[in-house]
Order: structure tokens, then sequence, then C-alpha cells
């Protein structure tokens, strides 16, 4: 079975340029100009992408780098790691996200502890 490739905008409009380029129509210079600008903003779009992908790994990096250094070779629950980093924008849930990230990586391991309370939480250490 064959796959069906899926056809972006950015070529169905070289596409149509095409087409256009190769017609006799009076209004082949609108259209020719029209489709080149619909690709430079396809372009530009995806270029802006890119570079906030890239920002957010970087920021995503960062913040891994920071949860690793607060990490010691005791037991830690997330809410007392993040009680250790400051940051304006951070939840419990960015920081476990980057022990899972450390842990996938072979960086930190984890374990079920139990609290004052009773209650069963994961608890953080660097690897050994």
């Amino acid at each position: 079975m064959s796959e069906v490739k899926k056809v972006t905008k950015k070529e169905n409009y070289e596409m149509l340029m095409e087409i256009v380029e190769n017609s006799n129509s009076e209004m082949k210079a609108e259209l020719v100009d029209f489709i080149t600008k619909q690709i430079e903003s396809i372009d530009a779009k995806a270029a802006k992408a890119k570079e906030k992908a890239a920002e957010k790994r970087a920021e995503g990096d960062e913040l891994r780098a920071a949860v690793k250094a607060v990490l010691t070779e005791e037991l830690q629950t997330a809410e007392t790691i993040l009680g250790q980093i400051e940051g304006e924008e951070l939840t419990k849930a960015k920081i476990v996200a980057r022990l899972t990230q450390l842990v996938k990586n072979g960086e930190a391991s984890k374990e079920e502890v139990k609290t004052e309370e009773g209650k069963k939480v994961m608890a953080y250490k660097l690897a050994e």
C-alpha cells in the first residue's frame, strides 16, 4: 500500500504559480504577485514558529539544569524541589515534567514514599 503524501499550502501555491506562468491570462502579473506574497507569508510564519520553538526548548533546558542542580543523594518530593528553585512562572507540573526527563535520561531516579499524612507521592534523587 502506498502512502499518500499530504500536499502543503506552499506546494499548492507553487503549483498554481507554474500554471499561471504558463497561461496567457490578462491577470497574469497580478496573480503571480499574489501567489508570491502568499508563499513569502507562509515562509515567514514557518521561520517565526521555528524561532519560538527554539526559544521554548532553551527555556526548558535551563529549567532542567536548575532542577538537576537542586537534586541531591536524598529523596525529595517535587514540592520540596519547587520550593528551592526561584522563578515567577514555575509550577509543580513544570518541575515534574523536568524530573521525568531527568529520570528518562538516567540522570535521576524516583521512588514512591509516604508523607506524614499517609499519602503516597513520588520522590526524586540523583542517579547513582
